[in-house]
């Protein structure tokens, strides 16, 4: 029999004891057993979401951690964590529904907006409010980690936020065009964000491996971006012109595809958002999940989840993980008593500013 064992926390946490686990083969075959009885003979029940996390299936109590940027950290959404307040985190993001539906025991949540993947893994952060350097995302993490969620590429070499930038500046230059993907296809015909989004999948890599040597013991799951821009057609909340929204979606598919290799990869697991978020993207009126052009204080910065895509992403990954169980209808996220810190119901003075002068 393993003993249990004291493990040194992140910075400002405490220590805590690691409990005593089953070997792997155990856990799984015990997994397998709870699925068949509780999915597999149940009439009429969800269809099955792939691989379900034995972490979740085994019943004990589980220890999440969530790394990520600013689609898992949530800027704007209400309420915004104060700690850090530069890292735009919300009470509401998918990580703290997922908390709450998964009844975790602990719950630590590290996203911060701006972040690349080298913020998880090498270096302290500079956040976009100006003010205290979160350490290392990965030293959340430790032997006791049962659970780890990374939402992260889509900042690193400027991937998104150049686009968005660029494809709303040039769009009135030829609106029934595509300004946006020419400006960015240099002189040799190479697309460089697509070249851009196949080479951040090295990237993650790296960090994934970097996650695996700090939580051992844990279930690592990427989760991928949900749809911003709509399969067809264009609309008056996403300020592109017609030709780079399909150019738009080619990026981000592409990205998806990095995260998701990325996952195979280095042992990971891969939770794709894109399907689920069909009729949700930034031109979807009541139905959307994303922001488009206009930042709306309260709700979401530009081209940001709005708290319904928050919650809607994590009402996914609750149906994955679970193999097809439908998650709670709570409205805001609910998780476990003492895992949220001080928050405000508003941003503070100088978020919405800062928010403006720099893109995520």
């Amino acid at each position: 029999m393993q003993n249990s064992r004291l493990v040194p926390p992140y910075p400002g946490g405490t220590m805590r004891t690691v409990r005593p686990r089953p070997s792997r083969s155990i856990l799984y075959a015990a997994a397998a057993l709870v699925l068949a009885t509780t999915l597999g003979t149940a009439p009429g029940g969800p269809a099955a979401a792939g691989p379900a996390s034995h972490v979740v299936a085994s019943g004990e109590p589980i220890d999440y951690v969530a790394l990520g940027d600013s689609y898992s950290a949530g800027p704007l959404v209400p309420a915004q964590r104060l700690d850090p307040l530069g890292c735009l985190r919300s009470t509401n993001n998918y990580p703290a529904f997922l908390a709450g539906y998964l009844k975790v025991r602990s719950y630590v949540d590290v996203t911060c907006s701006g972040a690349e993947t080298a913020d998880l893994d090498r270096r302290a952060q500079t956040t976009i409010i100006p003010g205290p350097k979160p350490p290392r995302q990965i030293d959340a993490l430790s032997a006791g980690t049962d659970l780890v969620t990374v939402g992260i590429g889509g900042n690193d070499r400027k991937l998104f936020g150049s686009m968005i930038e660029v494809c709303q500046k040039v769009a009135e230059l030829d609106p029934q065009g595509d300004p946006c993907r020419r400006h960015f296809t240099n002189r040799r015909g190479v697309d460089t964000k697509l070249r851009d989004a196949t080479r951040i999948q090295r990237y993650v890599g790296r960090t994934l491996r970097a996650v695996a040597r700090r939580a051992p013991n844990a279930e690592v799951y990427v989760v991928g971006y949900p749809r911003l821009l709509p399969e067809r057609g264009t609309c008056k909340a996403v300020k592109f012109a017609a030709g780079d929204y399909r150019w738009g979606n080619r990026i981000e598919r592409r990205l998806n595809r990095s995260l998701r290799r990325a996952a195979v990869n280095n042992g990971a697991t891969y939770l794709n958002l894109y399907p689920a978020s069909r009729g949700h993207d930034a031109c979807a009126g009541q139905e959307a999940w994303i922001n488009g052009s206009t930042l709306k204080p309260l709700r979401a910065a530009d081209f940001h989840p709005f708290l319904r895509g928050m919650r809607g992403s994590a009402q996914e990954i609750y149906r994955q993980l679970t193999g097809g169980r439908t998650a709670p209808g709570h409205g805001v996220a609910q998780p476990p008593i003492g895992s949220i810190g001080r928050s405000s119901t508003t941003p503070p003075p100088g978020v919405v500013a800062a928010w403006r002068g720099q893109s995520d």
